[in-house]
């Protein structure tokens, strides 16, 4: 009998849990006229928005044909209800705003997550999803398909290109190329690639269904990613609708965030292949090195150690800056390459997050090369030497 009883407290407690913020459905909000469909709307609605934390492919109201679209779109959901500000992880309530029934079985969900701070209403996040009814049940999607339809495509390798008039077929050939590069030395599965060419964050936002994000607030240009079964969706809104260009060292960051966890890449290690491999902010490595040694190498009292530390800035400005610790990490990284193959760097790359002692990352060095921080200012002046030769 007690089993019995601790058993339905421990269900019943699972249950309370699970539907601890349904969704809020005002009284005005126009549903199915059919009762029986209105209920099983909501009922799905509540349930995929209690598996949001969950992995994406794991949400049984996401069809698989449309998991990867859907993914992009999920992740701007996930903690929505949270205020870090009022340390408050429910702050935000979840209001069904609207729907939209296209036919029998499609359908347009909007909705918006509102928090009140001292009687004044702050929006945190208003949303847009398609919903398709199968089986007496719904399931969801990102509009982003249905809002590119119109949009051309074009297949280069393992790459889809998704545009409205023109692509710069030249150009997105190079980036194909480049991260076909970079996923050989990462020992990376080559991914497909669905790329979006979209004007601005703005345009982003409306194409995946985000009508509205106080994070993003006021916010220009940005790429929004997701990640699923081996393909990268990509959503670009940099101004490059065309495929005009692209960074060769952001590139290189993505494809490193696609092939390691986050938590395990070191940041100095990281930015130091980027150089390596992909300049800065336009400039090539063999400009970055040479200004290196003109404005900061040119010093015979530099201290290696120190200025590592302290991320000096040797770049033109604030903004389009090179710092000392990710060139020395460039070098470092060549010569390891160079000695070990790619493999070594690797083992550099993940020895975990940057932290001011660095004890992590002088570990892996010393254990791969023999610099530690007692004989770190020589090395490194050695590798200066070396450098460009």
């Amino acid at each position: 009998m007690k089993k019995i009883t601790l058993l339905f407290c421990l269900h019943l407690g699972l249950a309370v849990f699970a539907q601890t913020n349904p969704l809020i459905v005002p009284a005005n909000i126009v549903l199915p006229k059919d009762t029986l469909v209105a209920k099983q709307l909501v009922e799905s609605l509540n349930g995929f928005l209690n598996q949001k934390e969950s992995p994406n492919k794991e949400n049984t109201y996401i069809l698989k044909e449309d998991l990867l679209e859907t993914s992009i779109l999920l992740d701007e959901l996930k903690g929505i209800e949270k205020s870090p500000k009022l340390k408050n992880d429910s702050f935000y309530k979840g209001y069904l705003t609207n729907v939209v029934q296209i036919d029998k079985t499609n359908f347009i969900i909007q909705l918006s997550y509102i928090g009140l701070s001292e009687s004044i209403p702050i929006l945190s996040g208003s949303f847009e999803f398609l919903a398709k009814y199968r089986d007496d049940k719904f399931y969801f999607l990102s509009p982003l398909k249905r809002n590119t339809l119109s949009w051309q495509t074009k297949k280069i390798g393992n790459a889809i290109f998704h545009y409205k008039k023109e692509l710069n077929t030249k150009v997105a050939a190079e980036y194909v190329k480049d991260i076909a590069f970079f996923d050989k030395k990462l020992n990376a599965s080559q991914s497909n690639i669905d790329w979006y060419g979209c004007n601005d964050m703005p345009e982003v936002m409306q194409n995946i269904g985000v009508l509205y994000k106080l994070e993003y607030n006021g916010r220009s240009v940005s790429t929004i990613n997701a990640n699923e079964n081996n393909t990268t969706l990509l959503v670009n809104g940099t101004y490059n609708t065309n495929f005009n260009g692209f960074d060769p060292h952001d590139l290189w960051h993505e494809r490193v965030r696609n092939a390691f966890p986050k938590n395990t890449i070191n940041k100095p290690v990281d930015e130091g292949c980027a150089y390596l491999y992909g300049g800065s902010w336009g400039i090539s490595w063999s400009q970055i090195l040479k200004t290196f040694k003109e404005k900061v190498a040119s010093n015979p009292k530099s201290d290696w150690l120190n200025l590592y530390d302290g991320f000096y800035n040797f770049g033109e400005s604030k903004e389009k800056h090179l710092i000392v610790s990710y060139l020395i990490n460039a070098l470092i990284v060549d010569k390891i390459e160079k000695e070990k193959g790619f493999t070594a760097v690797i083992e550099l790359l993940n020895c975990g997050k940057y932290e001011k002692t660095n004890d992590n990352y002088f570990k892996v060095l010393e254990k791969l090369t023999g610099i530690n921080k007692a004989n770190f200012n020589e090395s490194v002046w050695a590798l200066i030497k070396k450098s460009g030769k």
